[in-house]
């Protein structure tokens, strides 16, 4: 059984954005390392990089190798490194490197771009599975709004294999979240939630959160996480209310570009690139640092003094 460590990957971890530099196809690492520092101190307890925030599609291997080297050195909490290629052999070279450098845990989703059929899912895991043993503790990765998802059966068939550390599942799919959780009854593996709108109503049957709006918001994540895992069901309803409005008005924007907006209102000036995006969201767009101004007044109310 290959399991993460106890206590390593636990409670609210921030999913943190890959900025790019404003000529070429290059991350400014530089930057990418602050947003590292801006998430530890706001205490979450893991940084994930390169995955769906953190736009990995754009960046070639060599690109990707060298924030995950750099953001391990740097982060103060353990960093979990998305090792996702469109091809096995991208994913294996990935996932050799990160442990290389000292990742915490790799993530893995299926083959992306191209649709593949659950059968095909479970072969390309296995495959992954018999040419990485020994690696660090890989976690699934189900992200079916960018490339195929898994089903309920077929998460459960790989975890059942003993062979992955458990699942970040960012379906947002409450029968995929309630057949892995009965699995999780009966063998042991790290239950991760991967999508936001899920955190208030099931953080408590999980093992925690791997998050995208914690990289713009990590103070409202981790004080949603506390408010869970402790049951305060109170502060877990208000919270819960200020990340529903969060998403509402990031919503409007392509993955993940309300995240950056919202980097750029906190102070990263340069984090939301020259995207075009249509003139209603950029209106939206436009009015956005406005409206954050308020929310985040009322968000840091609502979280002040909660430890």
């Amino acid at each position: 059984m290959t399991r993460l460590g106890e206590g390593a990957v636990l409670g609210a971890m921030a999913a943190v954005i890959a900025p790019r530099r404003e000529e070429g196809h290059t991350i400014d690492i530089s930057q990418a390392l602050d947003i590292v520092d801006f998430v530890n101190e706001r205490g979450v307890k893991g940084v994930a990089v390169l995955g769906a925030t953190g736009e990995f599609i754009h960046y070639d291997v060599e690109e990707r190798m060298r924030l995950s080297q750099m953001a391990v050195r740097r982060s103060r909490t353990p960093v979990i490194v998305n090792v996702s290629h469109s091809t096995l052999e991208g994913a294996v070279v990935l996932a050799r490197q990160a442990t290389e450098v000292g990742a915490t845990a790799l993530l893995l989703m299926p083959p992306h771009f191209f649709r593949h059929s659950q059968e095909g899912i479970i072969a390309y895991y296995d495959a992954f599975a018999r040419q990485t043993a020994g690696l660090a503790p890989t976690l699934l990765y189900n992200l079916p709004f960018f490339t195929t998802g898994m089903e309920a059966a077929t998460a459960c068939a790989i975890l059942e294999t003993g062979q992955f550390a458990g699942i970040k599942d960012s379906s947002g799919n409450t029968e995929i979240f309630d057949a892995v959780h009965a699995l999780r009854q009966r063998m042991p593996f790290r239950h991760l939630l991967g999508n936001d709108r899920l955190l208030a109503s099931h953080r408590a049957k999980a093992d925690g959160v791997i998050s995208g709006c914690a990289c713009g918001i990590p103070e409202l994540i981790v004080a949603i996480d506390r408010a869970a895992t402790r049951g305060d069901s109170e502060a877990l309803a208000r919270r819960g209310a200020l990340l529903d409005s969060f998403i509402e008005h990031i919503d409007p924007f392509p993955t993940p570009f309300g995240i950056q907006l919202t980097m750029k209102a906190r102070g990263f000036k340069k984090a939301a690139p020259a995207l075009p995006i249509g003139p209603t969201a950029q209106r939206k767009a436009d009015e956005f640092g406005e409206w954050f101004r308020g929310f985040e007044i009322a968000m840091k109310d609502e979280c002040a003094g909660d430890n």
